[in-house]
């Protein structure tokens, strides 16, 4: 993420990361580009706990907005309002169109991330590396957004639902890089812990939003337009990064660019174990939950009444994700280990899943929010710490990230596409025991990792 004007600046990108103490498995900072940067205060040198206060508090009070903005779209847009946007342009085959924008849209989001931190990696501007794509990435994905608003056929939602998912990942990839840019790992808990408060929050408040704009869609989406604008920009403006137009960079290779797309079990072990883990959990979670709505109106037979039960669901899920976001940062950053968190919160959401399997009801959906809120709750706060701790080159974090990002940011677009061949297949019930084992997938990955605790 970008970093704006303040008169009292945090340390530049790199010196940041050096701060941060990095894993023995990210490589040093070239020569030539920590030769113009301002030494780390001692104490980050040292591996003492920083406080975070000042510089770093004002950019912590920044990210969690600037986060929310954009995982309440994600929460609100694929779960909501683009099925029923789909549901009221083509009421016969709703299961059939909606995979089929959410697939076109997911493809260009799995190529968008990773090319987006690749090019914020190399951007050289007098405003660094983030800020840039943070705030044109926001108004170009609020025009899109306008688009949405504005199509009344399938094809022309799913243009406009592509560029929206290209724009914005334009924006997450530098966002997602703030983090191990400008905070030391002893800050990293914090960090991580409220960043996934503002997105659990978001993806699971996003489901309330977007029921709240079920008669007044194109109004949601101007909304959601207008509130990631704000954030990201006071985001930029409050956290000014300094110049890099001297700082020179590596060329771009195009082979090697599409190399990061494989994420090598032998070569970086931790790197891939920990992607699959998030994509597994992540997958078996949206799955599921992307699915709300339909689930609503023909699984559990509520039909026109579904879409005040999905903000229903939402709220019941939000009430569980909260607590469980603040106590998983804060026993991480006690404990000084994550992969246990991660297993049990894994195990969390696939329990909550088996109950509206074993009994389809309104009330089992209720407890399932609880449940898997919970645990989804607890592996956010926990996920992203993990992943800083084993990226593979301090070069490209921002690249690296987005790859990494691919395993949260997919599943959520993707799920109505996963979710639509389940249930012409296997029917809506069939949604639950791919969530169940995915979710069971994906905790077992992370006991692989062996460079954390």
């Amino acid at each position: 993420m970008p970093d704006s004007a303040a008169p009292a600046q945090l340390p530049p990108v790199q010196d940041a990361a050096q701060l941060a103490a990095a894993p023995a498995t990210h490589a040093a900072p070239a020569a030539h580009a920590t030769a113009q940067l301002t030494p780390a205060p001692p104490a980050a040198r040292e591996g003492e706990r920083v406080k975070v206060r000042g510089p770093l508090l004002r950019l912590l009070l920044c990210l969690v907005p600037a986060n929310l903005s954009l995982y309440v779209l994600w929460g609100a847009i694929p779960t909501v309002l683009l099925p029923l946007q789909v549901n009221a342009i083509d009421p016969g085959d709703k299961v059939g169109a909606l995979a089929t924008v959410s697939t076109v849209g997911a493809v260009a989001a799995m190529v968008a991330q990773p090319l987006a931190g690749a090019v914020s990696d190399r951007t050289r501007s007098r405003f660094g590396r983030r800020a840039p794509w943070l705030v044109a990435g926001s108004l170009i994905g609020g025009l899109c957004l306008v688009g949405m608003a504005l199509a009344n056929g399938i094809v022309q939602l799913a243009i406009a639902w592509t560029c929206v998912q290209i724009a914005y990942n334009f924006v997450q990839a530098p966002l997602s890089a703030i983090l191990p840019d400008r905070v030391p790992v002893s800050a990293r808990g914090i960090f991580s812990a409220l960043g996934g408060l503002a997105s659990m929050i978001g993806a699971v408040g996003g489901q309330v939003l977007g029921a709240s704009f079920a008669q007044h869609i194109g109004a949601g989406y101007c909304a959601l337009a207008g509130f990631s604008i704000v954030m990201l920009t006071l985001l930029a403006v409050f956290n000014r990064d300094a110049s890099n137009l001297g700082t020179e960079r590596e060329p771009f290779n195009p082979r090697a660019f599409l190399r990061t797309f494989w994420i090598s079990p032998t070569r970086h072990p931790d790197y891939f174990w920990a992607f699959l883990g998030r994509l597994l959990l992540y997958t078996g979670y949206f799955a599921v939950t992307g699915y709300n709505l339909y689930l609503l109106q023909d699984y559990i037979g509520l039909g026109p009444g579904a879409t005040a039960q999905v903000a229903a669901l939402g709220l019941i899920g939000l009430a569980a994700t909260v607590p469980a976001i603040v106590i998983g940062g804060v026993v991480s950053d006690r404990l000084g280990r994550r992969k246990i968190l991660v297993f049990i919160s894994s195990a969390l959401v696939a329990a909550g899943l088996v109950i509206p399997w074993a009994v389809p009801s309104l009330t089992s959906m209720y407890l399932m929010a609880i449940v898997v809120g919970f645990g989804f709750g607890a592996f956010g706060s926990v996920d992203q710490v993990l992943m800083t701790q084993v990226l593979p080159s301090e070069e490209s974090f921002a690249k690296d990230l987005g790859v990494v990002n691919i395993a949260a940011s997919l599943p959520q677009v993707l799920a109505p596409t996963v979710g639509g061949v389940i249930v012409t297949v296997f029917g809506y019930a069939g949604l639950f025991p791919v969530g169940i084992g995915l979710s069971l997938l994906g905790a077992f990955a992370v006991f692989r990792i062996r460079s954390v605790r």
